[in-house]
């Protein structure tokens, strides 16, 4: 009877170790998974992705032993966007993540948890070195460890792990060289063998550009093969999954936060342990053309670890017991964001199905090489914007710097750099409508927050940002229905501007005016209403955008309504949207004369000191200390 106790009290004893919250987890018997994350490099930098690239050895051995996806994307084209989009496997614009360099952190939903948390609850281990910026409160109980010692080797015995590695060498920083480089380049790439984008001016700078990020291309490759070494020597390899991707579009001019395929389209391998291959619907030495996006990741990762992917998700398994490989295979489309990005506001989302790629600008009227101050270090930006302004670019090149149209369509087979727009060809009407429609069902359904302006959401909505969409869900369907009228021929359109420049809703007069932005001339009947509204309007913003439908029709100068927009703003981010207008009409092709006052404004922020800085001619390098001083002046 003792023995019979004893063995009994050992069952017990082994079963409650071996028993998580989320279900039964195996010492040992669960695979370990690593990330391996490079910043800023979308796929055209990797031969193993595109001829473009560089050779990169480490990773095409994973591929050999793995899978590479042909087809994978990053959701949002910007460091934070994108990361929090990974790890909370939500749609940015659903939680309202999706603004870079947030001003206010989102809350997460109560019951809602960042994916490693699952993982920690079901036994994993989890480590994080070392990059977070997240643009959501990190939930409890995420990382087990998250620093630049954080590894996996520090786990307890007998525990599977999660780990996290993000290799800087080739974020954007890595190209802000000085000109004494570019007069003595210390290079491994030769500048004469790379290939440029169409889009990019051929000039000795560029090539030079290229050929240093490539450099630190295979830079990363080297550290992705020093990793897996760690792995082996561990002995954990054939126990692992090891996924390596970048975690955005590149740095080069257009790609980093543009919703092009140079922001968007990302390296993906995963590796395949011999062990776990069962949980792969792929075999090693496989590529696939099924698309994937970041909201897919975490729950993938939870399916491989066998932990119950929570319903609120946005995105589905692509590997893990249960997954079909012709499943994946038969998904088709993604869906893109890109919204501020430091300082510089733009409002773009975008849908790809198979090779058909479609794009609503919804702030048409800015162009997407307006000024953004960490950008504009690259010295390749610099010339890039000189060459254009000495009228010295083909149109392919010049389009950057120009007024967008309201939509876009491109056949990336025939027109992989999205420079020949189709959407105004009779022969393609349809499929633009197809894809305009089913972008526009989207937007509603989520519902996306960026219809409404940031500093409300700031004000009112960063508690819980689901919920409060939830609640404003018909008004935003609202909002996107005036937002496309600029889709409309304008003579039907104005009826329908008419009534929302009116509206009782600040909002729908917000999106009335910047409707009667993107037509013009066209829109010359509203000229009264937008005069009125300059006048008269309590709302700065709405303000905002009647002003600068005037300053685009030449009707009447914006600049001294702006400066009067900045003296009465009590909200850093209402001054931050008024001078991303302000620095618009500077650097645009009118001749409004701008100069301003910073001791007038009464709000400061580093972004909004970003633009003042620029306005003002003052050096990058002092605008953080004058940020602080005029912070400090606020807070007495």
């Amino acid at each position: 009877m003792l023995k019979l106790r004893l063995f009994v009290c050992l069952i017990f004893g082994i079963l409650s170790f071996l028993t998580s919250a989320n279900g039964w987890v195996f010492a040992q018997e669960t695979p370990n998974i690593v990330w391996i994350m490079s910043e800023d490099n979308s796929k055209h930098y990797l031969k193993l992705f595109d001829p473009m690239g560089a050779e990169t050895p480490n990773i095409a051995n994973l591929a050999k032993n793995g899978v590479a996806f042909d087809r994978a994307f990053s959701n949002a084209p910007v460091c934070s966007v994108a990361r929090t989009t990974l790890i909370s496997m939500v749609y940015g614009p659903r939680l309202g993540t999706q603004f870079h360099r947030r001003i206010e952190l989102a809350n997460m939903p109560k019951d809602w948890k960042m994916f490693p948390a699952y993982l920690r609850d079901a036994g994993y281990y989890t480590t994080n070195n070392s990059k977070k910026d997240y643009n959501a409160v990190e939930t409890k109980g995420t990382w087990d460890a998250s620093s630049n010692r954080a590894h996996w080797r520090n786990r307890p015995d007998g525990k599977p792990f999660f780990h996290v590695q993000t290799y800087t060498d080739s974020h954007e920083s890595s190209l802000h060289f000085k000109q004494a480089w570019v007069d003595s380049p210390d290079l491994q790439t030769d500048p004469d063998a790379v290939e440029l984008a169409p889009y990019h001016p051929d000039t000795p700078l560029f090539r030079l550009t290229y050929a240093r990020y490539h450099d630190r291309i295979k830079s990363i490759d080297n550290r992705v093969g020093k990793l897996v070494e760690q792995l082996k020597s561990d002995g954990e390899l054939e126990n692992t999954f090891i996924f390596y991707f970048g975690d955005h579009g590149g740095v080069l001019p257009r790609g980093k936060g543009y919703i092009n395929e140079s922001g968007l389209h990302v390296p993906l391998v995963v590796r395949i342990p011999e062990k776990w291959k069962s949980r792969s619907p792929f075999q090693r030495g496989d590529r696939t053309d099924g698309f994937v996006d970041f909201v897919d990741f975490g729950p993938t990762v939870l399916r491989l670890a066998g932990v119950e992917v929570p319903d609120f998700v946005d995105g589905k398994p692509f590997m893990g017991q249960g997954i079909a490989r012709k499943e994946v295979e038969a998904r088709d489309r993604t869906f893109g964001y890109a919204d501020r990005m430091d300082e510089k506001y733009d409002f773009c989302r975008s849908i790809r199905i198979g090779d058909w790629k479609y794009i609503r600008n919804y702030q048409a009227i800015y162009p997407d090489g307006l000024q953004n101050n960490y950008r504009y270090i690259n010295l390749a930006w610099k010339q890039w914007r000189e060459l254009f302004r000495a009228g010295k670019l083909n149109p392919a090149q010049s389009a950057f710097f120009l007024p967008k149209p309201a939509e876009q369509l491109f056949l990336l087979t025939e027109d992989p750099h999205e420079i020949n727009d189709l959407s105004s060809q009779a022969e393609h009407r349809e499929r633009l409508i197809a894809m305009r429609d089913e972008l526009t069902g989207q937007v509603k359904a989520m519902p996306d927050l960026s219809f409404i302006p940031e500093s409300v959401l700031v004000d009112e909505a960063m508690q819980d940002p689901v919920a409060y969409g939830q609640a404003a869900k018909d008004s935003i369907a609202n909002y996107v229905d005036i937002a496309n009228l600029a889709l409309l021929p304008p003579e039907q359109a104005m009826p329908q501007l008419r009534k929302a420049i009116q509206s009782k809703d600040a909002v729908e007069r917000y999106w009335g005016y910047s409707v009667c932005s993107i037509f013009g001339e066209q829109a010359a009947e509203l000229t009264p209403f937008a005069e009125n509204s300059v006048d008269q309007e309590a709302n700065l913003l709405v303000r905002l955008r009647a002003c600068e439908f005037l300053g685009l029709t030449q009707t009447s100068n914006p600049v001294p309504v702006i400066e009067t927009i900045l003296k009465e703003s009590d909200s850093a981010v209402v001054n931050l949207i008024a001078l991303q207008s302000l620095v618009f009409f500077k650097d645009g092709p009118s001749d409004y004369q701008v100069e301003i006052d910073l001791g007038s404004i009464k709000t400061i922020d580093a972004q909004v000191m970003r633009r003042v800085g620029y306005l003002m001619g003052i050096p990058e390098a002092q605008i953080k200390k004058r940020t602080k001083e005029l912070m400090k002046r606020d807070r007495k």
